[in-house]
């Protein structure tokens, strides 16, 4: 069963979020590491998903959030609109080229397909490691990964 929380409108899915899995495992040391990548506090580093009553800092004031929510869209898969605008000021490269990836794989998968997608993406190649979206290099072996 898919947990709506973690249907970003956007296309990040929160269920290969960094912020989410450090939030979920209780990951101090990760926590720590993600701190200054967010700008934010490591005590900051908590999330129950973008549409849970629990976002993380950055995601309680979204704009393409705000939006798919006045159009009445459960995400930007359903806006004829994409990409617009919202998307060009997309504070994040990396979050950036996934929407540009994600949205039209959601559009053609369906929701429940479109997560299965995701979650098989996020895994090293060469040792199949869960990864988390940004990563560069798998914790376990090593080896340089890029499944954004």
């Amino acid at each position: 069963m898919i947990n709506k929380d973690l249907l970003a409108p956007c296309g990040l899915y929160c269920g290969v979020c960094a912020v989410l899995i450090a939030d979920r495992d209780g990951n101090e040391k990760f926590k720590e590491r993600l701190a200054p990548v967010y700008g934010c506090t490591p005590e900051q580093i908590t999330c129950k998903g973008c549409l849970s009553d629990q976002p993380f800092v950055y995601c309680q004031a979204c704009t393409i959030k705000t939006c798919t929510r006045e159009k009445g869209y459960e995400g930007c898969h359903e806006c004829s609109d994409f990409p617009c605008d919202q998307l060009d000021s997309f504070p994040m490269p990396v979050g950036k080229k996934v929407i540009m990836r994600a949205i039209p794989a959601w559009r053609e998968l369906g929701t429940e397909k479109w997560v299965e997608a995701e979650e098989k993406r996020y895994h090293c190649p060469s040792c199949g490691s869960v990864l988390f979206r940004g990563v560069k290099r798998c914790r376990n072996c090593s080896a340089q990964v890029d499944v954004d």
